[in-house]
């Protein structure tokens, strides 16, 4: 492909707008994101939550739903008299979206709808695996999938694509040393070429901020910081439940704040996993560490204990600069780790006239599953639909 990759140029006529370039309009997606935010909100309730007139709105839903983007339910009982007024739920069945997450041991693969329903999760091996071998047992993982849940090829809207490491420019990573291969090369066509379908790219750590403003917290709290514990340890940001990018498309780079030397004391659990092994539990990858993790092996505590100033003084940072309603402790952490960490917060709070300055929650993020995984295969729905 030549020039600039531009994914929204490679989607389905079928998906788009008639005579348009544009998958919905911004009305349309105001009142998509209102429904994924409240599914099965009636028809009636919706003029509150939204500057349009009642006509417009009936409007715009008959055309969402010719579509088949939405589907118009059955009325909610008890909503009063007159004409009843239509329980909105978006249609799963309109399309379907891949997501690959691509860790330095594993690369996790979820299919989810339009709705939200996740349709199927893989794992695949990415050890003594070069890219093209493992993006070939991708495919074909996709491939069962899809047949098992009896997709049509037709329907899969497009792939979100997501990769450890800082964005350099256009669906260009700079990802860490294991996945060399996989650094500083345009992944948008490689991905387009294997799917025919358009991909959009993100790190690793923003898609599971994503997936958590989607699927976690982001349903209750509109402002948040996401830490991702991987090989390495970086995140993502989450400001009026919207993903905060940057200027340089590096938004919660957390790592970035340490130097030379204190890079090996920040959390990421290359270094936790390298102190369990030499303390003679063996611990072959993140993904068997978050498995299988006990607080008592030896090495754990005392990881615990060297990386505690640089995660103290991340908290303290992300606490006076973004002033998030919540820190979520995410990526690949198991929650037993994450709660060790908890327990040794201290917040720099300086009361002034005895009044304290609030400060974020921590929570422990609940997605069992691939967090990245899914936020990659909820991506192209959040850039093109809602």
């Amino acid at each position: 492909m030549l020039g600039k990759y531009i994914p929204e140029a490679l989607i389905a006529t079928r998906f788009l707008r008639a005579n348009e370039t544009a998958v919905v309009s911004s009305n349309e997606r105001r009142l998509l994101q209102l429904i994924w935010r409240n599914p099965g909100i009636s028809r009636s309730e919706i003029t509150a939550h939204i500057d349009l007139t009642q006509q417009s709105v009936h409007r715009i839903l008959d055309h969402l739903a010719a579509r088949n983007i939405i589907r118009l339910g059955s009325a909610r009982p008890g909503l009063g008299r007159g004409q009843p007024s239509p329980m909105l739920h978006l249609n799963g069945a309109h399309a379907y979206a891949c997501g690959i997450s691509v860790n330095t041991d594993i690369i996790g693969i979820c299919l989810i709808d339009l709705a939200g329903a996740i349709l199927g999760e893989r794992e695949v091996p990415l050890r003594e695996t070069t890219m093209e071998q493992a993006l070939q047992l991708v495919k074909q993982q996709v491939i069962d999938l899809q047949r098992q849940n009896s997709l049509a090829e037709d329907d899969l809207f497009g792939v979100g694509f997501a990769i450890a490491g800082y964005h350099v420019d256009g669906t260009r990573h700079n990802a860490p040393l294991p996945l060399h291969e996989w650094s500083m090369i345009e992944l948008g066509p490689i991905i387009t070429d294997l799917f025919d379908r358009p991909a959009w790219v993100i790190n690793g750590g923003k898609s599971g901020a994503i997936a958590e403003s989607m699927f976690g917290i982001g349903r209750f709290i509109r402002h948040f910081a996401y830490l991702s514990f991987n090989y390495g340890f970086g995140g993502g940001v989450i400001i009026d439940g919207e993903l905060l990018h940057g200027g340089r498309g590096n938004a919660g780079e957390f790592s970035g704040l340490y130097d030379e030397v204190e890079t090996d004391r920040r959390p990421a659990l290359q270094h936790l996993i390298d102190r369990i092994n030499r303390n003679g539990v063996h611990v072959p990858s993140i993904h068997f560490m978050r498995r299988h993790f006990d607080r008592d092996w030896p090495g754990v505590s005392d990881w615990v204990e060297d990386v505690t100033p640089a995660y103290i003084r991340l908290v303290n940072a992300i606490r006076a600069t973004l002033d998030p309603q919540a820190i979520v402790f995410g990526g690949e952490i198991p929650a037993q780790l994450a709660l060790m960490l908890i327990e040794r917060t201290k917040i720099f709070d300086r009361p002034r006239y005895g009044a304290h300055r609030g400060g974020p929650k921590l929570i422990v993020s609940e997605i069992p599953s691939d967090a990245a995984a899914m936020g990659a295969a909820i991506l192209p729905f959040r850039r093109m639909f809602y």
